[in-house]
């Protein structure tokens, strides 16, 4: 009994609820719109009928009170269609808000103590177990790398390995350490182990870049240790090593050649020009190479010109027979003392020198 009235009130809200929905969408209706349009839609909407029913505008279907209604639909839509759009403007602002306190709020150096989820305790006892993680990961691809050797290399034709080798996968795991293990013992057991340097002694850390951790800066100083050199030093060298080579190719070519040439002698130059302009762009095709994956911008190299290379030959040339000539004129100038020299020898001496030049160019 004493909750009648309150569901009557409740009761009364819903009809008055459904009533105000059913109202809205007769404005709706009346205006020619739908439900979810924009406030301009309203007003084009809204211009449009006023030409037509307004009792002043002077068309054929003017009736003031059917304006009427439309202004008053109007009014009720425009309204509706503001609030609406506050409404998602409002949840909108809200949503951006909470993704800017969960981002920002988020530990920017997460990401830095991760060590791919190994581990657990304070961050540097993460670490420390983070690198025993890697250095055993790197013993167990060493071993599997020489079981996999062992296998192909004595185990490549035989069907019968092939078809148990996974059931004995560990069997041959577990007699490589004993191998590995007997042949270190053995190796103790001579003395290979007595003189080697740094024996007794503690291992030596290195001190380095703080932003590398310890194990991957050890593992580059082994590689350079034992001679390891990047690609692009290694092409650096045969790039000069190759242009060295075909200078002296090609000078060597030109001294077998008279001067002047005959015709005969001239063709086959010719003949030896265009192979060497076809090494240069083999060659400057290798310096596009080279630039690609050289770190530093200093280190660029440009492209030899081929036409440069045949004049700087045909030069030194020249003046291989200018000092030769110097030399055949004053053959006796070699016999005297050193304060008896002649000019010409000095000047067959400088003329040696000129050319060495060129040459170490």
């Amino acid at each position: 009994m004493k909750m009648g009235p309150y569901l009557g009130v409740i009761r009364t809200r819903m009809m008055s609820t459904h009533k105000s929905k059913k109202k809205m969408r007769e404005y709706y209706r009346l205006l020619n719109l739908d439900e979810g349009c924009s406030a301009d839609d309203v007003r084009e909407s809204f211009r449009k009928l006023a030409k037509q029913y307004h009792p002043d505008g002077g068309s054929s279907t003017a009736d003031s009170a059917t304006f009427i209604r439309i202004e008053e639909a109007y009014r009720k839509v425009l309204s509706h269609v503001i609030e609406q759009t506050n409404a998602r403007q409002s949840k909108v602002e809200e949503t951006e808000e909470e993704e800017k306190k969960v981002k920002y709020n988020t530990p920017q150096h997460r990401h830095y103590l991760s060590f791919e989820g190994i581990g657990f305790g304070t961050p540097s006892q993460r670490e420390k177990q983070y690198r025993q993680f890697r250095a055993d990961r790197a013993t167990e691809q060493v071993m599997e790398y020489q079981k996999q050797k062992l296998q192909s290399q004595y185990f490549t034709d035989s069907v019968t390995v092939k078809d148990v080798r996974h059931s004995k996968e560990q069997k041959i795991t577990q007699a490589i350490e004993r191998l590995v293990e007997d042949l270190i013992q053995e190796s103790m057991a001579k003395g290979d182990f007595d003189n080697l340097s740094g024996k007794g002694k503690p291992l030596k850390k290195f001190s380095g870049c703080s932003y590398i951790d310890p194990m991957t800066h050890n593992l580059n100083r082994i590689l350079i240790d034992n001679g390891y050199q990047p690609e692009w030093i290694l092409m650096q060298k045969e790039i000069k090593d190759t242009i060295d080579q075909l200078r002296e190719a090609i000078l060597v070519s030109r001294k077998k050649l008279g001067n002047p040439m005959t015709p005969t002698e001239q063709k086959q130059w010719n003949q030896v020009c265009e192979q060497f302009q076809e090494n240069i762009k083999k060659l400057n095709k290798r310096i596009n190479d080279f630039n690609l994956i050289v770190p530093l911008l200093t280190r660029q190299k440009v492209h030899f010109d081929a036409q440069k290379e045949i004049a700087r030959a045909q030069e030194i040339y020249e003046t291989f027979i200018k000092t030769q000539e110097v030399t055949d004129k004053n053959p006796n100038n070699f016999d005297q003392g050193e304060g008896e020299k002649t000019p010409g020898v000095k000047t067959g001496f400088f003329n040696w020198m000129n050319v060495w030049q060129f040459i170490k160019i």
